[in-house]
């Protein structure tokens, strides 16, 4: 689902999240002394006026190109006095010179009209909709601001990165550059909302509740995050029921958790938002970036980057690649995350030699300096992909994602809780591995107290679930030779329930040795993870009840990664059935599961199995040569 300068009030998310995306940290400058700030409404083409801040350069004797975010989340400090602190992605920006642009967007905040949750672009339509909004708004810049160079960029993160997507539908002819950061790109297959056709309750619940109310007139303030009562989320949640339940805490005021709940398949109203298939016709420059932990827009990202290969090939579209949580590339050393080192600043790298130099390129005609990576004859050489890789800890630079090397082999599921890439030798259709699923004590995601979903479960120790007796465990042994992975990673599950339905999650995971100091002597790193919803195996749009106790195949990815499995240590899968209460409970018994009544959720013996007739297996894309 999303990771830049704003209140805490105007997001309302947890703190964590806050600041991984929007408390940037940032060398001091004093941007009151060298810009100017000034408020404006801009007129849409139906009359609907947005609040916009701009700061401008005080020295005018230049041209500036013009640098924009359009937000639903604020863009104070409100007041031709209040300054922010950091202007564009960070100040180096404003050393270099940009007039920086904000915009409150429909019906949030300051501006006028009415917010509607990820509108969906509908081409030939008149109606308004947030890619004629950036039309309409670039287009009275480029003509009312004084000292601009004729050219816009534009860039964001999380729902910002949406925006910037929309911005590229269309595009007004000055709009000269887009970077869409953490982009959500499909709420139904994969970002903020749901995953394998599960339900993000904890995102949901505190996103909506926050950022979703209807308000009564444009203003600057947001409304009050809610109350929980209580800082275990995970009692919280399991006390509320199902997902739908949560509209008891809402009523009326959030139409759009509403909306969700009407629509439990990837029905019409999905479809409609999903932003790839309307991606066509760019022909700007694209800088498109990702993070390998993030927990809300991860696959985002890597849509938009196939959608624009597909669908314009000739352009330049680079894809950057990071360790990260969302939006952790905006702040911060990047040098760890969690327990976890990467051995240089990466996040720095990214701002000094990919970001900066992406807009300084394509907007001021500005080469990158001699000596840094990606200069080349005087001009900007962006890789397609710049991607590090996690465990090897180094940046690499590709033509293309994934890089050609890669090679899929299958890591099988064996007896005695073993993995092998050799293809099981049982031939017993009976070779399997069982346990009890009961939705009255799903198996948490976090082993943190909180109400908030926040990001560093992504790195979190899986020790803490690795012996319930209902999750099943798998693990080679100690690597003889160092194992890469670049791209797709693909989860193939055999599985049986003696219920209706059910939810199965798939956690590809990093063992450290044990000869290592505590706590990371066998450190379970989450690698990888992703779940599917049983129901939804052959479509997401028309889900079919599992038979008791036959047999059927899941398949489902668990996203791209760039990893190193170092020689000494293991590869480890774990299997489980909740994901509590980052997504929503699965009944277990073919219903409507956003409106499961408590005689619903039933106890269930699930079976994976894991014979020559019947694997179960994780497809990783190897790099040859391992």
């Amino acid at each position: 689902m999303t990771p830049r300068s704003i209140t805490l009030a105007a997001l309302g998310f947890a703190l964590a999240l806050l600041i991984v995306v929007r408390a940037p940290a940032q060398a001091s400058y004093d941007v009151k002394a060298h810009y100017a700030k000034r408020e404006v409404y801009i007129p849409m083409r139906d009359g609907v006026k947005l609040f916009t801040i701009i700061y401008a350069p005080r020295a005018t004797a230049d041209r500036y190109p013009i640098l924009m975010t359009r937000t639903a989340y604020g863009i104070g400090p409100y007041g031709a006095d209040a300054y922010r602190t950091v202007v564009g992605p960070n100040n180096e920006f404003a050393k270099e010179g940009y007039i920086f642009v904000y915009q409150d967007t429909r019906g949030k905040f300051k501006s006028e009209g009415e917010f509607i949750h990820h509108v969906p672009y509908v081409k030939g339509s008149s109606k308004p909709n947030e890619s004629t909004d950036t039309w309409d708004t670039i287009d009275w810049l480029v003509k009312n601001v004084a000292n601009n160079n004729g050219r816009v960029g534009q860039w964001g993160i999380s729902w910002d990165g949406w925006e910037v997507s929309q911005g590229m539908i269309g595009a007004h002819p000055a709009l000269k550059a887009s970077s869409p950061q953490a982009p959500p790109q499909d709420q139904f297959l994969g970002d903020d909302y749901h995953s394998g056709g599960a339900y993000q309750v904890m995102y949901g619940f505190n996103w909506m509740s926050t950022n979703a109310r209807a308000r009564v007139a444009p203003n600057e303030r947001d409304t009050e995050r809610f109350d929980y009562g209580t800082p275990d989320g995970y009692r919280f949640f399991l006390e509320m029921g199902s997902a739908a339940d949560a509209l008891k805490y809402f009523a009326d005021d959030v139409p759009t958790y509403a909306d969700h709940m009407a629509h439990g398949t990837y029905d019409g109203y999905w479809q409609a938002r999903n932003v790839p298939k309307d991606l066509g016709g760019v022909d700007h420059p694209v800088l498109i970036v990702a993070a390998w932990f993030d927990a809300q827009d991860f696959y985002g990202p890597f849509r938009m980057y196939r959608a624009m290969k597909e669908k314009n090939p000739a352009n330049k579209t680079t894809l950057v690649v990071g360790p990260w949580l969302h939006g952790g590339w905006s702040r911060g050393d990047g040098d760890t995350l969690g327990r976890i080192a990467f051995a240089s600043k990466t996040a720095e790298y990214y701002r000094a030699n990919v970001e900066l130099p992406f807009f300084n390129f394509y907007l001021k005609d500005q080469p990158p300096p001699k000596g840094t990576p990606y200069a080349a004859g005087g001009r900007l050489n962006l890789p397609e992909a710049v991607v590090f890789e996690t465990g090897g800890n180094q940046w690499h630079g590709y033509p293309q994602w994934p890089p050609k090397s890669a090679a899929p082999r299958n890591l099988y599921l064996q007896a005695n809780g073993t993995l092998s890439f050799a293809a099981p030798a049982d031939r017993s259709e009976q070779a399997a591995d069982e346990y009890v699923s009961d939705p009255a004590k799903p198996v948490p995601y976090t082993a943190e107290i909180t109400t908030t979903e926040g990001h560093l479960f992504m790195v979190e120790d899986q020790r803490f679930v690795w012996s319930r007796p209902d999750v099943l465990v798998y693990q080679t042994a100690p690597l003889t030779e160092d194992l890469t992975i670049a791209g797709p990673i693909d989860a193939t599950l055999t599985v049986s329930t003696t219920g209706t339905d059910g939810d199965w999650v798939a956690k590809l995971i990093d063992v450290y040795p044990g000869s290592l100091p505590a706590p990371m002597g066998h450190y379970q790193m989450l690698v990888a993870g992703d779940i599917l919803r049983a129901k939804f195996r052959n479509s997401m749009s028309a889900p079919e009840p599992m038979t008791p106790n036959q047999p059927a195949k899941l398949a489902f990815t668990l996203g791209d990664k760039y990893h190193t499995f170092l020689k000494g240590h293991r590869v480890m899968v774990q299997i489980q059935s909740s994901w509590f209460p980052m997504f929503d409970r699965n009944p277990q018994t073919f219903v409507d599961v956003y409106h499961a009544k408590p005689a619903d959720y039933r106890k269930a013996t699930h079976k994976v199995f894991r014979s020559a007739s019947l694997p179960s297996f994780l497809t990783l894309p190897v790099l040859r040569g391992q």
